[in-house]
C-alpha cells in the first residue's frame, strides 16, 4: 500500500489518490448530467436523511462519548464538541437545507456572455463545473450533506476528510448520501470520504486530478495546508468579528443584536468576539449590556476604560485577546473614541469575515459599510446572518476571508467556473490577417 492507505469499505477508495482518480473520472460523467437527475439524487438524500435519523444520532451518540473524554482531559475545547454535537434537529435541518439546494437554478450551461466575432463566428461564455473539489474539515458533521448537495448540483465530485471525532457520523451520513447517489444513476464515486491524516498529506500533491482545496478549521490549520498543498487553496478563515455600538445607536437594538451576535451560538464563526463602544454612549450603554452578558454565562475580558465603567464582572484584557477567536461564551470589549478609531481596530485586528456597526446615522453607516474590508459588513444586523443559508445560497461550502474566486459564505457560484465555446463556420485566423475585420458585436 501507498502513503495514506486506508481500509476499503464498500465503495470507498484504498488511498488518497485512487480516490483522486475516481473522482476525476466521475466528475467528466456529472458534467453532463442534466439537472433534473441530479436534483432527483438531492431529493432521494434529504428523504434518506430523514428516514435514518435515529441512527443518525446514535452515531453522533458514539462521538460523543469519546469527545466528552477528550473534553476532560483537556484534549477537545468546548466549542468543537458543540460543533460536533448532532440532535433530531439538527438532522431535519440537513434535510431542509438539502431540498434548498435542490430549489436553487441550475448553475451549469448558463450563457455568461455572447460575442459575434464575425458573421457566423459565435463566442459563448458558458458556466461548467470546476470538477473535482476536497473539502477537510474538523467536527463538524453536518458539512457532509451541505458540502456534497452543493458539489452534486454544480457537478463537481467531492472529496470530504472529516476529523476523526465524528468518524462514526461522518461514515452514517456517507453511507446514506452514497445510497441516494446510486439508486439516481450517479456513481457514489462523486462523493467520497478519506479516513487518515495520511490520506490529506497525500491529498496536497494531487494537482493533477484534484482542483479546487477547501480547508475549513482554526487558523493555524488553514495556514498549513495552504502552505504545503499544490491544488489551489480556498481558506475557511477565522472568525473574528465585532459589534460596534456607535454613538448614535438605538441602545435596545444594540443590545438585542450584541446577544444573538455572540450567544446565540458561540461556536460558530460568525459569532461576534469582540465588543467595540463608542465613548460618547459607553457608559449608557456598557453597565447593562455586561449585565446582560454575564446572565447569559459570558465571560468578559474588557479595556481598562471598560473597568473603570462597571463595578465588577470583567477580567482585563490582553493584546492576545483583541484577535482571539474564542469559539465559546467569551467576548472582548473596548472603549474606542469615534467610528475612525473602530474601523482602525477593526483592521487591526479582525480577519476580514464579518463586521457590524449599530447605529441610526445612515452617513456613519455608510462610511463604515464602504470603508471596513471584510467579506460581509452589517449595519443593525447580527453578525450570525453570515451564512449560506442565510444568504439564499442554500447552503455553504465555507466561508472564504480572501479577495480571490470566491468571498464570504460561499455556493454553488464558488463550485463553478466557465468556458468559452466558439462556433465557426470554416474561420482561419489568416483571413483576419489579410484585410478582414472583427465585428465584435454582443448579442
Amino acid at each position: 500500500m501507498t502513503a495514506g492507505a486506508t481500509e476499503a469499505r464498500g465503495n470507498g477508495p484504498v488511498n488518497a489518490a485512487e480516490a483522486a482518480r475516481r473522482a476525476r473520472a466521475t466528475s467528466r460523467k456529472l458534467a453532463v448530467c442534466s439537472g433534473k437527475q441530479r436534483n432527483a439524487a438531492l431529493l432521494l438524500a434529504a428523504e434518506r436523511l430523514e428516514e435514518t435519523e435515529g441512527q443518525i444520532v446514535a452515531a453522533n451518540a458514539e462521538d460523543l462519548r469519546a469527545a466528552e473524554t477528550l473534553v476532560r482531559a483537556g484534549k477537545m475545547s468546548q466549542a468543537m464538541l458543540a460543533r460536533l454535537r448532532v440532535s433530531e434537529k439538527s438532522v431535519a435541518d440537513m434535510a431542509e437545507k438539502v431540498r434548498s439546494v435542490v430549489r436553487l437554478p441550475d448553475p451549469l450551461g448558463r450563457k455568461l456572455s455572447v460575442m459575434e466575432l464575425d458573421e457566423g463566428l459565435v463566442l459563448t461564455k458558458e458556466s461548467c463545473p470546476l470538477g473535482v473539489v476536497a473539502v477537510v474539515f474538523e467536527s463538524r458533521p453536518d458539512v457532509v450533506p451541505q458540502v456534497a448537495s452543493l458539489a452534486l448540483k454544480a457537478g463537481n465530485a467531492i472529496l470530504l476528510k472529516g476529523g476523526s471525532e465524528a468518524a462514526h457520523t461522518n461514515e452514517m451520513l456517507m453511507s446514506i448520501w452514497t445510497a441516494a447517489l446510486e439508486e439516481n444513476g450517479i456513481p457514489a464515486d462523486a462523493a467520497q470520504l478519506l479516513r487518515s491524516r495520511a490520506d490529506v498529506m497525500e491529498l496536497l500533491n494531487l494537482d493533477r486530478d484534484v482542483d479546487l482545496l477547501i480547508p475549513r478549521g482554526g487558523k493555524e490549520f488553514v495556514e498549513t495546508i495552504s502552505r504545503q498543498s499544490r491544488i489551489p487553496v480556498l481558506g475557511h478563515g477565522q472568525g473574528i468579528c465585532h459589534v460596534y455600538v456607535h454613538r448614535a445607536a438605538d441602545l435596545g437594538k444594540a443590545e438585542r443584536i450584541l446577544l444573538d451576535s455572540k450567544v446565540d451560538y458561540p461556536a460558530a464563526c460568525n459569532a461576534a468576539e469582540t465588543l467595540l463602544v463608542d465613548a460618547a454612549v459607553a457608559r449608557q450603554f456598557l453597565p447593562r449590556a455586561i449585565e446582560k452578558l454575564r446572565a447569559a454565562g459570558v465571560e468578559l475580558r474588557g479595556c481598562d476604560r471598560t473597568r473603570a465603567m462597571v463595578s465588577a464582572g470583567v477580567d482585563p484584557a490582553s493584546e492576545r485577546d483583541w484577535a482571539a477567536e474564542y469559539g465559546e461564551l467569551i467576548l472582548s470589549v473596548k472603549v474606542v473614541d469615534g467610528l475612525d478609531d473602530a474601523i482602525q481596530h477593526i483592521h487591526q485586528y479582525g480577519s476580514s469575515h464579518t463586521e457590524a456597526i449599530v447605529t441610526e446615522d445612515s452617513a456613519a453607516a455608510e462610511r463604515f459599510l464602504n470603508e471596513v474590508d471584510a467579506a460581509g459588513v452589517y449595519h443593525n444586523a447580527s453578525t450570525r446572518f453570515a451564512d449560506g443559508y442565510r444568504y439564499g445560497l442554500g447552503a455553504e461550502v465555507g466561508i472564504s476571508n480572501g479577495k480571490l474566486h470566491a468571498r464570504g459564505p460561499m455556493g454553488l457560484d464558488g463550485l463553478t467556473t466557465y468556458k468559452y465555446k466558439l462556433r465557426g463556420s470554416g474561420q482561419t485566423v489568416a483571413d483576419y490577417k489579410t484585410g478582414k475585420k472583427f465585428r465584435h458585436r454582443p448579442i
